[in-house]
């Protein structure tokens, strides 16, 4: 038996039998934008500073951001994992018309446009017509870190570092139904949508594309499954686009919908939201804002602390780990450096083995405190592309951060 019959025996009641099942329907509140004809506003949520714990359908205690529609930070605690726990990770709706309800008996993903043979799969279509493809792969937030940027608050959710995760996926190559389909010349761009629908008539359906190139490639996969079982519906059962080393904005959830387009794709999702200044340094400033923005792309290259947590005592004279992750588009993070002394100095931490082009990768550190009182850690990571991190960064959108980190806390 091979890993996709595997799959399939074992996931077969998750994947078809789900409308037998409770659905998030019945223990999740059908949110509205009441109050709020702006389609401008629903973009820009208002923060939430109690940071409180909230549990939801299968998913464990995570901080909410949001509850209209569910916006989930994942504690940090959970990155000392190489694998981000389905019921551990992050979640972020832009819609309240998100699904909480899935027929997997009636369910299918339609691929049309400038194709010959337009196609309409069904799940266990995906799941026995083609070669599985797997691959760890991070999925960011655009805004990831964005209560961290000094300078005016850009508008947007407040995430911390919990906008991440990094998971396993499993599922089809696009490249291969893209080529059941056949592709007609002239393919400019491919265009996704899901299940999620807009609750106002101000505001279009999401609706995101990438170069047919890109498209194409072969890594962007539509993915039936995380961390060897069928996606929480909160993370966007059944189907999710996975666009490797980009950020999540182009991870359509429950997606239901691919186009072939001979045109650039044109609506508030791709020519409005989640676009960054075209340059190098993604920064611009408060008072004089970067004349042109570009769609947000690939990862920037980062690097944080997930131990020692903010604030945490460490005592004198004891050896600590520290310990952290680094990430970027997919050349590769060929260094970490470690600044004990509020970043005068700086010395190369330990890089764990690879887990995958697009995974994070963890770093390691030892270091023993000599003397009590307020220490101050630093980290910064370079790629193979010679891309590193920033002293300062603005945006007005809050996205795409790529600024020097650092952790505070006692040495007792």
């Amino acid at each position: 038996m091979n890993g996709n019959e595997d799959f399939w025996k074992l996931n077969r009641r998750r994947l078809l039998g789900l409308a037998s099942t409770v659905s998030l329907a019945s223990l999740l509140p059908r949110p509205s934008f009441a109050g709020n004809s702006s389609a401008s506003a629903a973009l820009d949520e208002m923060p939430h500073s109690d940071r409180r714990l909230v549990r939801l359908p299968e998913k464990t205690s995570l901080i909410q951001l949001a509850d209209r529609p569910p916006q989930l930070e994942t504690p940090l605690h959970y990155f000392r994992q190489d694998l981000t726990p389905n019921e551990a990770f992050f979640v972020r709706w832009h819609l309240s018309g998100y699904p909480t309800h899935v027929d997997t008996r009636t369910f299918r993903l339609r691929l049309d446009g400038q194709v010959a043979k337009p196609q309409s799969f069904t799940l266990q279509d995906l799941v026995n017509d083609f070669e599985p493809a797997t691959m760890v792969a991070m999925n960011q937030c655009s805004g990831n870190a964005r209560s961290l940027f000094t300078g005016p608050t850009p508008a947007g959710l407040q995430w911390q570092f919990g906008g991440m995760g990094n998971a396993q996926w499993t599922g089809v190559r696009l490249k291969d139904l893209l080529d059941r389909a056949g592709v007609k010349a002239g393919a400019v761009e491919v265009a996704f949508s899901g299940l999620d629908e807009s609750p106002m008539p101000g505001l279009p359906k999401i609706v995101k594309s990438l170069k047919f190139d890109h498209a194409n490639a072969g890594d962007v996969m539509v993915a039936y499954a995380m961390n060897g079982t069928a996606l929480p519906m909160l993370n966007g059962f059944p189907l999710r686009l996975v666009v490797p080393g980009w950020y999540a904005t182009y991870w359509i959830k429950s997606l239901a919908h691919i186009e072939v387009l001979d045109k650039r794709l044109s609506n508030i999702w791709m020519d409005e939201a989640y676009r960054i200044p075209d340059n190098t340094e993604i920064s611009e400033e408060p008072g004089k804002l970067a004349p042109r923005t570009v769609p947000i792309n690939r990862f920037a290259t980062h690097s944080l602390f997930v131990r020692p947590e903010p604030e945490e005592a460490l005592l004198v004279n004891h050896p600590y780990m520290l310990e952290g992750l680094a990430n970027d588009g997919g050349d590769g993070i060929a260094r970490v450096e470690v600044s004990l002394d509020g970043g005068r100095t700086w010395t190369d931490a330990k890089l764990d083995p690879e887990i995958g082009r697009y995974s994070w990768r963890r770093w390691r550190f030892v270091w023993t405190p000599t003397q009590k009182g307020r220490y101050t850690l630093k980290v910064r990571a370079t790629n193979r592309a010679g891309e590193g991190q920033l002293t300062s960064q603005w945006n007005r959108g809050g996205l795409a951060r790529r600024v020097i980190e650092q952790t505070t806390g006692m040495v007792i």
